[in-house]
């Protein structure tokens, strides 16, 4: 990841207007190169791990892809969905809590639509507390090793000039690192039931236009990995590559229209997405539950 020169973390940083101000006759100075990213991607520095569409009390699958977190470390992420049908504080206790819950401490969540289906989206705000970042919000970010990391939320405003497009304009302008990955709910694009969704358009773009690798989604219960691409779907190496993964436990449900640059789908199997993050680079795997007949892994390198 490059960095936009766009405003700071929480308000545009401003230079003095001494600084500012050049002479008519003196040539503009040059513009400071993008950091350069060192050949050999490193160790790994950090795990994110996680997946969406997770729990409900009607079936067992988030208990087995919570076994599956019980044997992994790393900070665990989710896609949104987290418990199903309501996001009631009945529904977290009752259900998410027992199998994902039990790891709540290093947990950085994302809200879905059903989180949203009780007023407010409280019963998510309650359980996950300040790892859910600002109450009422929905959208934080953080480091996990050499990366900077979002949790964005696609059920609130989202289009360019709103109050997450400009936070994740200033937060990605004030990040250090050179790699970056940012997830929420629906998926810009898919092939699943959903297929793609406009909601976050707009930030996609942001996040193209400053370099960011990595999108990861939910909504869609199934498994996808697109090549990287532009913000207008177009094959682009320099692009962003996304991922859903609405495989966290809820159900798996077919595939509808297949979209241009999709390279591996699945709706076979439940499981979690882990990212090994290193220092320009990053691995990705697709694990499944025990007896889980689908498996994916790869490597990238940050832009």
């Amino acid at each position: 990841m490059f960095l936009c020169t766009c405003g700071g973390k929480n308000s545009p940083e401003l230079l003095p207007s001494s600084i500012l101000a050049t002479s008519p006759t003196a040539p503009d100075p040059p513009s400071a190169p993008p950091p350069e990213l060192p050949t050999d991607p490193g160790p790994v520095l950090g795990v994110l791990i996680g997946a969406g569409d997770i729990s409900t009390c009607q079936n067992n699958n988030d208990e087995a892809t919570a076994r599956v977190l019980d044997r992994q470390d790393g900070v665990i992420f989710t896609a949104g969905d987290n418990v199903y049908d309501d996001g009631t504080s009945r529904e977290f206790a009752d259900c998410y809590a027992p199998t994902w819950g039990r790891h709540a401490g290093r947990t950085r969540p994302s809200p879905g639509n059903h989180d949203y289906e009780t007023a407010s989206a409280s019963g998510y705000y309650q359980f996950f507390g300040a790892n859910a970042g600002a109450p009422g919000v929905g959208y934080y970010s953080y480091d996990v090793g050499a990366w900077h990391v979002m949790s964005l939320n696609s059920n609130v405003g989202a289009s360019t000039g709103s109050a997450q497009y400009e936070w994740l304009r200033a937060d990605l302008a004030s990040s250090k690192t050179v790699c970056a990955v940012a997830y929420w709910h629906h998926p810009v694009f898919s092939s699943g039931e959903h297929g793609n969704s406009s909601k976050m358009s707009a930030i996609f773009r942001l996040l193209y236009e400053n370099g960011v690798e990595i999108v990861v989604n939910g909504h869609d219960h199934d498994y996808e990995r697109f090549a990287p691409q532009n913000p207008d779907g177009q094959a682009d190496s320099a692009g962003v590559r996304q991922f859903v993964v609405g495989t966290g436990g809820k159900g798996l449900d077919p595939f509808i229209r297949v979209q241009p640059n999709s390279e591996v789908r699945d709706s076979s199997s439940f499981g979690v997405l882990k990212l090994s993050l290193r220092r320009a680079g990053y691995d990705w795997e697709f694990i499944p539950v025990a007896g889980g007949g689908f498996s994916d892994s790869g490597s990238g390198s940050c832009r």
